[in-house]
């Protein structure tokens, strides 16, 4: 088995359970992923599992790296690699497809991805700053106010919250619980939003990666 997949953001929408209850949802086009590497511990150090994304259009022209890369697994490149855990690595061969049904429906993940980039943005958006009177006249609305003392240390302490680049930046949502599952067309469907925008890439991974030995020693045990 392995930890996750790699997927990409198709957009948000609504849909209602049994009760008639809306939930927001996202839906997200997970894999098909190729096992392109598989790394040992003698070897690499660390165990994990290479997937590469199946995407509709592949790669158009891939560098030398690349092709001697996918050369050695005997498989066409792919333009996003990403390293998952894997439980049994034995069992799992370069070439090996991973999809959807790895998931499960009610089973909770965590979603990683690059969050949308606002740009430069000041203290009141980027960190919530109150600000000041609203007033007509106060002269002081959104401004960050004292950053420092003048006598001591007499300069601005590194992190101080001030204006700046907002967003852009790697981002996990953790504990997401899956409502949908579709291994025909490669959807899964997840409760709430997920970082980046639509068309963005995602990592998913299963919120506990448990031995298959572990799971049927607790199902024994219920």
């Amino acid at each position: 088995m392995v930890e996750g997949l790699i997927g990409k953001k198709v957009g948000m929408t609504q849909i209602f359970d049994a009760a008639g209850n809306v939930i927001p949802v996202t839906v997200i086009k997970a894999g098909p992923c190729t096992v392109i590497q598989k790394k040992s511990k003698e070897k690499d150090g660390y165990v994990s599992v290479q997937l590469g994304l199946v995407e509709e259009k592949g790669v158009r022209k891939s560098t030398k790296p690349q092709t001697g890369h996918f050369q050695k697994s005997g498989l066409p490149p792919t333009r996003i690699l990403r390293e998952f855990r894997a439980i049994d690595p034995a069992a799992i061969k370069e070439g090996d497809q991973v999809f959807v049904d790895i998931f499960t429906e009610g089973e909770r993940i965590h979603v990683t991805g690059t969050s949308k980039g606002k740009g430069f943005q000041g203290v009141v958006r980027r960190h919530g700053f109150r600000g000041g009177r609203a007033s007509h006249g106060s002269m002081f609305h959104r401004a960050p106010g004292s950053i420092g003392a003048s006598s001591y240390p007499s300069r601005v302490l590194k992190g101080t919250r001030m204006g700046g680049h907002m967003g852009q930046t790697r981002t996990t949502v953790r504990n997401l619980t899956v409502i949908r599952t579709d291994k025909e067309n490669n959807l899964l469907v997840v409760k709430g939003a997920v970082p980046g925008a639509p068309g963005s890439y995602l990592l998913l991974r299963k919120h506990v990666l448990e031995a298959p030995a572990a799971k049927e020693a607790e199902k024994s045990r219920q």
